[in-house]
């Protein structure tokens, strides 16, 4: 890779501080396993001017998705379930449900019909499940996992799984409680366990203790071009309930590791996580002809997006490239045809999508660095 071309990556993202767009980034990018680069700009939080680092934490929100995937992969290695195996066979609430007569996205005073099959975890993982996005309203604030997973279960489906697409938070929350069903252990402790240990992802966790709490940076608004600090979304309240669908906070290096690890086919540093089959499943579009994901011209993997068509490769991605974008403006993407991992954290809780987006100029200019 150009050095040259790589240094344009932080000299744009310093850029994009000065205007306002963000606090602060970190950026990595690595290539035929070997870190590239690997740069940390602005402020991890504006109102002390804390220097960003390249070991800050961030909350990844939906980038927490495909290690969700990741960990129920570890279980299908096992013999332990089968990524076709229904929803209802590990969380008995979810039989009997019934899909809206009327259609996707239909309302509720739709006669209400039996599905032609029951949802399975396979549909949990490509959003094709027809649940809804968000959790049921809840008279009770749940206290646990399961509590929070369970009412879903007696939810209409928005259409018969299977058939279309749908981006759903409770589908995810849905898988981690699967995990824990089936390991017998809580799902932060089996992914810490069974992916974040192998891995070395040291800083990767859903609670952080009090000597990391540190390094977590600030989230911020763009309120009319204005930064403010988004504390709603800093401060937990409540029970501590691990979030499967987008709890995580992670570094750029421990993001790194799992994507080159999914990259590898599912080995980092001699150490197998996942099998060649699971690892190559989690980057291939399980959805067919349906409309899917948030990228243009994308399908969905599990967890991953999948670029399927050369109208997708506006980023300068090849087609077959899996991208994941998170809520608080954290991305990440492997691209296999390239050997090349991209990785962007920032926090900001709106914004981004036109020409002038600190993720799209990230991606071009990462892929724009290569030589041969």
């Amino acid at each position: 890779m150009d050095p040259a071309r790589l240094a344009r990556i932080p000299a744009r993202m310093k850029e994009f501080v000065a205007e306002g767009k963000a606090a602060g980034f970190v950026t990595v990018v690595a290539r035929h396993g070997q870190l590239a680069a690997l740069e940390a700009v602005g402020y991890q939080e504006l109102e002390t001017k804390t220097p960003m680092r390249t070991d800050t934490i961030f909350r990844i929100a939906s980038l927490t998705k495909p290690i969700t995937c990741a960990g129920i992969m570890v279980l299908a290695d096992e013999g332990r379930l089968n990524v076709m195996d229904p929803v209802e066979r590990y969380l008995p609430e979810f039989k009997g449900q019934k899909v809206v007569g009327c259609g996707t996205g239909a309302g509720y005073d739709c006669a209400s019909v039996v599905p032609r099959r029951p949802i399975n975890i396979l549909d949990l993982m490509t959003h094709t499940s027809g649940l809804a996005g968000a959790f049921p309203a809840s008279r009770t604030p749940p206290q646990t996992l399961a509590e929070q997973v369970a009412p879903a279960g007696k939810t209409m489906l928005l259409f018969e799984p299977g058939t279309a697409w749908n981006y759903s938070n409770v589908g995810y929350a849905a898988l981690g409680r699967i995990i824990e069903v089936v390991s017998k252990q809580p799902y932060e402790k089996f992914m810490a366990d069974r992916v974040f240990a192998p891995l070395g992802m040291k800083d990767t966790s859903f609670f952080p203790d009090e000597a990391k709490k540190s390094r977590i940076a600030a989230v911020y608004t763009d309120d009319n071009g204005v930064l403010k600090r988004a504390t709603s979304v800093e401060t937990q309240t409540g029970p501590k309930i691990p979030a499967p669908q987008g709890g995580l906070l992670s570094t750029a290096d421990d993001l790194l590791r799992f994507n080159q690890m999914i990259l590898n086919k599912g080995s980092l540093n001699g150490k197998r996580v996942l099998s060649i089959p699971a690892a190559e499943m989690m980057g291939t579009s399980m959805t067919g002809d349906i409309k899917a994901g948030f990228a243009p011209f994308a399908g969905h993997g599990l967890g991953y997006e999948v670029i399927r068509d050369a109208r997708g490769t506006y980023r300068y991605n090849s087609v077959g490239t899996i991208v994941k974008g998170g809520a608080y403006r954290t991305y990440e993407f492997i691209d296999p045809a390239r050997d090349l991992v991209g990785i962007i954290l920032y926090q900001l809780t709106n914004g981004g999508g036109d020409t002038s987006d600190p993720i799209n100029a990230f991606l071009a200019l990462a892929t724009a660095a290569i030589e041969k």
